[in-house]
């Protein structure tokens, strides 16, 4: 009898601490900041470098503006573009680049890129998704 008492009790103590527990909320939050501002879009991996004229094809573009890639990817679901992975440094592109903040160079209209050649299919994600 004891025995069942004590249990009782200890249950009894269990449900009185559970209801006065403070209620927690599992929250995260993710600050990764401003996309970096570049007048023809930025690679798709750290450190979101600048791209140079010629990388992306049209469809990156809506009005000009840049849709993003990565962490900033503001297209549609199941997007996917065309970019000339020879601009890319991974595939040892070290040419001329513009810097952040850096405005379009007359006669080079983001998205309209004369005779672009892409080569690869990218998700926008920084996923390669084909080859052209």
């Amino acid at each position: 009898m004891k025995v069942f008492k004590f249990l009782a009790l200890a249950a009894i103590v269990t449900m009185f601490f559970g209801m006065t527990a403070p209620k927690t909320q599992a929250q995260v939050s993710v600050n990764i900041g401003v996309a970096p501002d570049c007048p023809y879009g930025y690679y798709d991996v750290a450190p979101y470098d600048c791209a140079p004229y010629g990388y992306y094809g049209p469809e990156w573009f809506s009005g000009g503006v840049f849709i993003g890639v990565g962490p900033w990817f503001h297209g549609p679901e199941g997007f996917h573009g065309h970019v000339n992975n020879r601009f890319h440094p991974e595939h040892g592109y070290n040419g001329p680049r513009p810097n952040r903040g850096d405005r379009p160079e007359p006669g080079r209209t983001p998205g309209k890129v004369a005779h672009f050649k892409g080569n690869e299919v990218r998700d926008g994600r920084g996923h390669t998704v084909g080859k052209r």
